[in-house]
């Protein structure tokens, strides 16, 4: 198997950790400077000898830091569950009562984010039950913080479906999304510009973005899009099926994977 440059770091790791541990572990037993070299040689021969050991030992580490990771998350989500699912400035799609709840934290300059954009329609369009909570979580420059603000302000105008055709125009934009665009595409559709600029700064704005990005944090999310249903986190455009599968387990037996 050939190691990526990143495993091959971990492996380098391995082998210097490996190879001083029988040393650490001899300085609690009765050994000479002698065998203690000795013990670290034999360590460092089998290795050599073995190298597929390290394949194994990498990931069972990569298990075991992913586990660390969801419990973690696990414990994040229901931490902040009310905010992340019932924030007043929450942006929200398809059916506000729904059943189930699917959390998007996007990027308005995020590809990945726009290539979700399709599935995200299929998903409202197909589940007439589905609740869609969506959240500005601008991590790609300046230029997606002032178009989150744009869309936070005009989120004091438009509604529901109208809210979510100006969030579609922006998405489908081709190029940067910028405040600039942001506000053409608000007075394409017809907001008081005095009014959207007046909420642009205002301090609930700021607020709004700096809870969501608090979010992300805790969550420890590292990049857009990112989906929360039920409890877990799922990472990356995915596509289309996963998320369904994902809504009808979470109502058919309240989790991400039924048994």
């Amino acid at each position: 198997m050939r190691f990526s440059l990143l495993n091959l770091g971990r492996a380098a790791a391995l082998i210097g950790a490996l190879a001083v541990a029988p040393a650490a572990l001899a300085q609690n037993a009765v050994f000479n400077e002698q065998q203690k070299q000795a013990i670290g040689e034999v360590v460092r021969e089998y290795l050599l000898k073995n190298p597929e050991v390290l394949t194994e030992v990498i990931a069972e580490l990569e298990k075991r830091q992913t586990e660390a990771q969801q419990v973690a998350q696990a414990a994040a989500l229901k931490e902040t569950e009310q905010v992340l699912l019932n924030a007043p400035h929450s942006f929200v799609v398809g059916n506000p009562k729904g059943d189930v709840t699917l959390v998007e934290f996007f990027d308005y300059n995020c590809g990945y984010c726009k290539r979700a954009m399709t599935d995200l329609q299929a998903l409202v369009k197909s589940d007439p039950k589905l609740r869609v909570v969506l959240k500005d979580f601008p991590v790609l420059g300046p230029d997606s913080v002032e178009a989150s603000q744009v869309g936070l302000a005009a989120g004091k105008q438009l509604k529901g479906d109208k809210l979510f055709d100006f969030h579609t125009k922006l998405m489908e934009t081709r190029g940067r999304v910028t405040g600039e665009r942001a506000r053409e595409v608000a007075k394409e559709m017809g907001l008081d510009m005095a009014r959207l600029q007046k909420d642009m700064e205002s301090p609930e704005i700021r607020s709004a973005l700096q809870e969501n990005m608090s979010l992300g944090d805790k969550l420890s999310l590292t990049g857009t899009p990112a989906f929360i249903v039920g409890e877990v986190v799922i990472p990356g455009a995915v596509g289309l099926d996963p998320l369904k599968q994902v809504v009808a387990n979470v109502r058919h037996c309240g989790k991400a994977t039924c048994g």
